[in-house]
């Protein structure tokens, strides 16, 4: 918090002397309230649930100048309570972003260091923004913007754990020791279309104790189409390579398609397949595909049963939805049901289940008290299957469910641009 007022200090110390120069200071407090009793994996019937506030305080810093830009995001996240009263000592502090982007021309920038990588719709790249504590990457992005219809940006990062003076095996924090993709975009009349090449390198001793990094690669289009109140999209996305000395094939696909009846009604559909391994199969080849750095909670139901840090390498998935939603004003809800089963099968010792493994109904409603206050809850119950006990362990008879309340205050602190005439 130190930190956090100094800057503010500084910034109203010498807003008064730049010119030709944009200075920004925004905040965020989001306190939400929880209660899960069934989250993530069905829970026994004579275990109670949780019930915990969590809270993200941001302090957000932004600096525009004719050939640079800045970012930084001071972040503390904790749950109430987590800390004594009188505690003098506080490690739930971080730098969330901290980016410097080199315009190099009207077409061409160079962005590097801490900061968010969001691409399409989250599902491969996203920054996770549910969780309190968000997703970002430390990583070198060159962009390029031929035309006001297209996009092209090559990414790479790469990962160590201290200043060694010799190389040592990386202990995967960040989830890989190295990645390179590239991203393009085009807005085509009607139609979008992304295509995505990603590489992910995973260090490991092999089996001769030497350090080792294997590449997966991610690769594949997604295609948008809005017309009126219509709209529509899909992706196909496939991995191959290795990791860990294993050989990797795995496979994604999904579509959706949306409708605005009116003003204030709308509704929609879709599905999403993401392939998985029989657990009868003996082939040490990974079949499942990951959404590697996606936010993945805004996928396959709220409650996070599939793919929040769980269910990686497992059965994969298939996902039928479809959602209603409703908003006027300040006010807005809606409904979407998800039909769960595995991709692959699943096995209760040698007897082979049924692929089904449940429905989810996730609730959501929110109201804008003031432009930058806002206030949403939500509650989500899942009804499973046997199969789904098999899976994840638990009572598929037990209440299942999760209750949530979420404050969000996003306030302007401080803005200065110097007047044109």
């Amino acid at each position: 918090m130190k930190k956090m007022f100094f800057l503010f200090v500084l910034l109203t110390l010498f807003s008064n002397t730049i010119s030709a120069q944009q200075f920004d200071l925004s905040a965020e407090v989001r306190p939400r309230y929880e209660n899960t009793h069934g989250v993530k994996t069905l829970i026994n019937d004579d275990v109670d649930g949780a019930n915990f506030i969590s809270q993200r305080t941001r302090l957000n810093f932004g600096f525009k100048q004719e050939k640079i830009r800045l970012g930084v995001s001071l972040q503390n996240v904790r749950v109430w309570g987590d800390v004594s009263t009188l505690s003098s000592n506080d490690n739930a502090n971080a730098l969330h972003e901290a980016w410097a982007e080199a315009i190099l021309s009207d077409k061409l920038s160079l962005k590097l260091g801490r900061q968010e990588i969001v691409y399409d719709d989250h599902r491969i790249f996203g920054n996770v923004g549910w969780a309190q504590q968000a997703r970002s990457h430390d990583a070198f992005v060159l962009k390029f913007v031929p035309d006001e219809n297209n996009k092209l940006d090559f990414g790479l990062a790469l990962n160590a754990d201290s200043q060694a003076g010799i190389d040592n095996l990386y202990s995967n924090a960040a989830g890989y020791k190295s990645l390179q993709y590239v991203w393009y975009h085009g807005a085509f009349d009607k139609f979008g279309l992304s295509v995505l090449a990603l590489n992910t390198g995973i260090e490991y001793l092999d089996s001769s104790d030497e350090q080792t990094i294997d590449y997966t690669m991610t690769f594949g289009p997604r295609v948008t189409y809005k017309s009126g109140d219509f709209n529509a999209d899909g992706a196909v996305y496939l991995q191959t390579g290795k990791t860990r000395n294993t050989d990797v094939s795995a496979s994604y696909f999904s579509g959706n398609v949306g409708y605005k009846i009116s003003d204030n009604v709308s509704l929609g559909g879709g599905f999403e397949y993401l392939s998985g391994k029989d657990q009868n199969d003996t082939n040490a080849d990974v079949k499942s595909f990951a959404p590697l750095f996606g936010t993945n909670h805004k996928f396959n139901g709220w409650m996070d049963y599939f793919y929040v840090g769980n269910h990686g390498g497992s059965v994969g998935l298939t996902d039928i939805y479809a959602s209603l939603g409703f908003s006027k004003d300040k006010f807005s809800a809606k409904i979407i049901p998800h039909i769960f089963s595995a991709a692959a099968d699943v096995y209760n010792g040698a007897t082979k289940m049924d692929n089904g493994l449940g429905t989810e109904i996730d609730l959501t409603i929110g109201y804008k008290l003031a432009d930058n206050i806002a206030l949403n809850a939500g509650y989500s119950k899942i009804f499973a299957t046997e199969t789904m006990e098999v899976l994840k362990g638990g009572d598929k008879d037990a209440n299942n469910s999760w209750a949530w309340v979420m404050f969000t205050f996003k306030p302007k602190l401080f803005s200065y641009s110097p007047q044109t005439n």
